[in-house]
């Protein structure tokens, strides 16, 4: 099987697990985050294949959406899907790490990602959590959680660890300032850098808008 065979059939099984869903975590945002991871790639000069198979499985079983929280679901899955189609083991193990790896973790964790291919895969799955999409994710996700919008008198947690974040039950807006006003300064590359600059701007202005409407000043 070719590569280009794997990667088509890879899709194709995501798309099927993925379709539908409701929480902004669906095969379009994993489509996004495919193309996007691609773009980056090919500036950053990696290896496309490895990037391209891990971005299509990164959030296969997304630890959001798991029994207790488990993180690793999604790299199991990955890792026998991909013994099914007959990859080698090492761009597998590859694969596997950068699943297991690209995930926010909580404002004051720091990232530990261990490879130039994961660095591609964690810029585009993060540019997608914010701008315009990232806004529309961030609030579907709320809804999925049964999660209220707004609540002035729940403030931010600035989470020290990644079993922490995972117990966290906050408001939408506490979210922007828990994770996602973090991430231009946790890119990665230089067109995950460049590319954040513009997102992050719009969403400081949403914010802004947001505040003057909840007093009502609009």
């Amino acid at each position: 099987m070719t590569k280009k065979e794997v990667i088509k059939k890879t899709g194709e099984f995501v798309k099927i697990k993925l379709y539908g869903e409701g929480s902004g975590h669906d095969w379009w945002h994993t489509y996004r985050v495919w193309r996007m991871a691609k773009n980056i790639g090919r500036e950053e000069k990696v290896d496309l294949f490895v990037v391209e198979l891990a971005a299509l499985l990164h959030d296969i079983a997304d630890w959001k959406f798991q029994k207790n929280g488990n993180d690793s679901i999604g790299a199991m899955i990955a890792k026998e899907w991909l013994e099914k189609l007959n990859v080698d083991s090492e761009i597998i193990s590859h694969v596997c790490d950068i699943i297991l790896e690209i995930s926010f973790k909580g404002a004051k964790v720091k990232d530990k990602v261990s490879s130039k291919e994961g660095l591609v895969v964690q810029d585009a799955d993060r540019l997608d959590a914010i701008g315009a999409m990232g806004i529309a994710r961030c609030f579907a996700y709320g809804g999925s959680k049964e999660r209220q919008i707004y609540d002035p008198t729940i403030k931010p947690k600035m989470h020290k660890s990644f079993d922490e974040y995972k117990k966290t039950e906050n408001s939408s807006i506490n979210h922007f300032y828990e994770k996602l006003l973090f991430l231009k300064d946790r890119m990665n590359t230089k067109t995950g850098k460049r590319i954040a600059k513009e997102k992050h701007k719009f969403v400081k202005q949403f914010l802004d808008r947001f505040f003057q409407e909840w007093d009502g000043k609009v």
